[in-house]
């Protein structure tokens, strides 16, 4: 295998929803692609509905908040392919919608754990291979939120970890400057997975109404991940936003 000619993306949590449309879009896009998740089944499904095969996909199963995981998974994509040239740092979970005061600091960090130590994980690993590789660099894209900048009711774990994310992001854009490593955040409203069907049924607003709010296609978001992936390394999407054009985001609550 020739690794300069060859792209490879990692995908976290991409079994299902944003991740399996990224996956799909960056496949298409002329990427090797690595899918990793809890649930090996899932992600190997994954890769039968994307168009993928054993040729261009592969599947590891990973929890990102565990480090030695983590770091096998790295190993395992740099002996199988040579480098990394895209993360896209996807994997998240929420907690119950439920008042601060009642959550469990298992809760707590369990979300933490997935959506703020998975990144920070992942991305220390794909700094690692980027640095040493050659050609030297790559890019880092983070899931956040348009939650951090407009919580919902009860949500205080995921608003939480999606600010830091935020954070983390322009970090890495930073000290990533010297080594070719560009960072740059997607913040994702309202794209028809799994994830969102209860907001097709209507969720709970800040005025403490329920309704029903516009959700997109989800392979707009894998588009969105691509196009951010595909820029020179000169050029990079320091911060996308993309969501339902009719959501309740702009606008007073």
């Amino acid at each position: 295998m020739n690794q300069a000619n060859t792209k490879v993306a990692l995908v976290t949590g991409a079994g299902v929803g944003i991740g399996r449309a990224a996956a799909k879009a960056l496949l298409h896009g002329d990427y090797k692609v690595v899918l990793t998740g809890r649930n090996l089944e899932k992600l190997q499904k994954a890769i039968t509905d994307i168009g993928g095969s054993s040729e261009d996909c592969l599947a590891l199963s990973c929890d990102v908040g565990n480090p030695d995981q983590v770091k096998k998974l790295f190993a395992t994509i740099k002996d199988k392919f040579g480098r990394i040239d895209v993360l896209f740092n996807n994997a998240g979970i929420g907690a119950p919608a439920i008042p601060m005061e009642d959550l469990t600091y298992q809760q707590w960090m369990d979300v933490v754990n997935a959506n703020l130590c998975g990144a920070f994980l992942c991305s220390q690993e794909a700094i690692r291979m980027m640095k040493a590789q050659s050609p030297q660099g790559g890019r880092i894209i983070n899931n956040g939120s348009i939650s951090a900048h407009a919580p919902r009711p009860m949500s205080a774990p995921y608003t939480a970890t999606k600010h830091a994310i935020s954070g983390l992001t322009k970090t890495i854009a930073l000290d990533g400057r010297p080594f070719n490593i560009a960072c740059g955040q997607i913040d994702i409203g309202n794209a028809a997975t799994e994830m969102t069907e209860r907001m097709a049924a209507g969720i709970l607003q800040a005025d403490q109404s329920i309704k029903v709010e516009p959700r997109m296609d989800v392979d707009h978001v894998g588009e969105a991940v691509l196009h951010m992936a595909q820029l020179p390394l000169e050029s990079n999407i320091l911060s996308m936003t993309i969501m339902a054009t009719n959501m309740p985001f702009v606008g007073r609550g």
